[in-house]
C-alpha cells in the first residue's frame, strides 16, 4: 500500500480509486439502483436480501416501495452486478448521533448466498465509503450481531471500523431465517471513514490488534461451550466468540443461548466500567482496552 501516494490525492478520490479497485477484483459493477434503467432494480434488490435473511416476506428486510424512497429521497441503495446480474446489495439513510454528526446509517447490506468471500462484500461498502465521503459525511454506522465470527472480523479488520456501544436485544424479536428464536443484542459500529485505519484497510491492510500481555476473559471449552475465566490485572483482556454461531442456532439453540448471554454478560460488563473495544483478533476475540 503507498500511503504517500493515497495522502496526495483527496480524500474522495482516493476513496474512489479504492471502491473501483475493489469492484475489479471482485469482478462486479456497483450502481446506483436508481440509475439502473426500469423499476425491477428495487424488485430484485428486495429479493436478494429476502434470500440472505430467508425471510418469508420481503417487507420484513426491506420491501422494493421502502428502497425506492430511500433512493428518491437520497439516500443509498447501490446493488453490485456480475455479468448483468444482481449479486449484492447495500442500503443506507441519513442520520445523527446525539452530538448532531451526520452519518449514514448502514441499515442493510448482503451478498447472494453462495457468494460470501469473493469481495462483493467489501466491494459494496468501499463504493459506500466513497459515496459517502463525497457528501462531507464522514461516518457510517451500523448494527451487527457480535457472535458472528466472520462479522467481526469484517467490520474492524478488513474495514477498519470501530464497535463503541453493546446494544442489548436491539430490535427485540425477530422472525427472519437467521435470527429468528435468538436474542437480538448487537454492537454498534462507527466507521470513521477518513482515519488511518479506514484508509488503510481500503487498500488492503487490515486493522490488527496486539495481544501481547493480555488475558483470556471469556474462551472456548474443549466441547465448544463458553469458558469464562477469573479476571486477573492485564492492560487488555479477550473475549471469545464461537466458531459459527449460526450454524449452533440450528444444531443446539441453548449451546447458542449460552454464548449470547457470556458475551453479553462480560462484554456490558466492562464496556460500562470504562473499557473499549480496541479490535478483534484474526483467531475469533474481541480486544477489550481500559479507557485513559
Amino acid at each position: 500500500m503507498n500511503l504517500a501516494a493515497a495522502g496526495a490525492a483527496s480524500p474522495v478520490a482516493d476513496a474512489w480509486e479504492c471502491a473501483a479497485a475493489a469492484a475489479e477484483r471482485a469482478g462486479v459493477e456497483i450502481v446506483e439502483t436508481a440509475d439502473v434503467p426500469g423499476r425491477a432494480a428495487f424488485d430484485d434488490v428486495s429479493a436478494l436480501l429476502q434470500r440472505v435473511w430467508r425471510a418469508e416476506h420481503r417487507a420484513e428486510i426491506a420491501a422494493p416501495g421502502l428502497l425506492r424512497t430511500y433512493a428518491h429521497s437520497g439516500n443509498y441503495v447501490a446493488g453490485a452486478y456480475r455479468g448483468g446480474r444482481l449479486t449484492g446489495a447495500a442500503v443506507g439513510f441519513f442520520g445523527r448521533d446525539e452530538r448532531g454528526t451526520p452519518h449514514l446509517h448502514s441499515f442493510v447490506a448482503g451478498v447472494e448466498p453462495g457468494g460470501l468471500g469473493a469481495g462483493v462484500g467489501f466491494a459494496l461498502k468501499q463504493h459506500q465509503r466513497a459515496w459517502t465521503l463525497a457528501r462531507d459525511v464522514p461516518e457510517v454506522r451500523w448494527t451487527y450481531d457480535p457472535l458472528v465470527l466472520r462479522n467481526a472480523s469484517f467490520n474492524l479488520r478488513k474495514l477498519g471500523g470501530h464497535a463503541v456501544r453493546y446494544l442489548p436485544e436491539f430490535y427485540g424479536a425477530m422472525a427472519d431465517g437467521i435470527n429468528s428464536g435468538d436474542l437480538s443484542d448487537r454492537l454498534l459500529l462507527v466507521w470513521r471513514l477518513a482515519a488511518p485505519e479506514a484508509v488503510a484497510a481500503a487498500h488492503g491492510t487490515p486493522a490488527g490488534v496486539d495481544v501481547a500481555g493480555t488475558a483470556k476473559l471469556l474462551d472456548r471449552a474443549g466441547d465448544g461451550t463458553p469458558l469464562r475465566l477469573p479476571a486477573v490485572p492485564a492492560p487488555g483482556v479477550l473475549v471469545a466468540v464461537p466458531p459459527d454461531v449460526e450454524g449452533l442456532r440450528a444444531s443446539d439453540p441453548a449451546g447458542a443461548a449460552a454464548w449470547r448471554l457470556a458475551v453479553r454478560d462480560v462484554m456490558a460488563a466492562r464496556l460500562a466500567a470504562g473499557w473499549r473495544i480496541a479490535g478483534f483478533s484474526r483467531d475469533g476475540y474481541y480486544l477489550l482496552t481500559k479507557e485513559g
